[in-house]
């Protein structure tokens, strides 16, 4: 019998212009946690979506977001655009 890792999903993904994004970091539980907090402490928007981030938690790390998922990362792209101030 396996436990279930109980606590936070993150997902961390890169985005370089002309580039798809890509998962950087996935957890759940303490890694999950580690993950929020390093995002905290650089400054980084954090956007709770659970059913995206359990969709990119299928994602291989360091390879890009499938095609299927673009327009709901465009939508937390711009919604971190806009709290940094880059985008009104």
């Amino acid at each position: 019998m396996t436990s279930a890792v109980k606590g936070p999903l993150a997902v961390a993904l890169r985005y370089r212009k002309g580039d798809a994004p890509r998962v950087v970091a996935k957890g759940r539980g303490e890694i999950g946690q580690a993950i929020i907090d390093t995002a905290r402490e650089h400054g980084v928007p954090l956007k709770q979506n659970a059913p995206l981030a359990e969709a990119l938690s299928q994602v291989e790390l360091d390879d890009q977001i499938p095609e299927a998922l673009y327009r709901a990362v465009a939508e937390i792209l711009a919604f971190i655009l806009r709290t940094s101030g880059h985008l009104k």
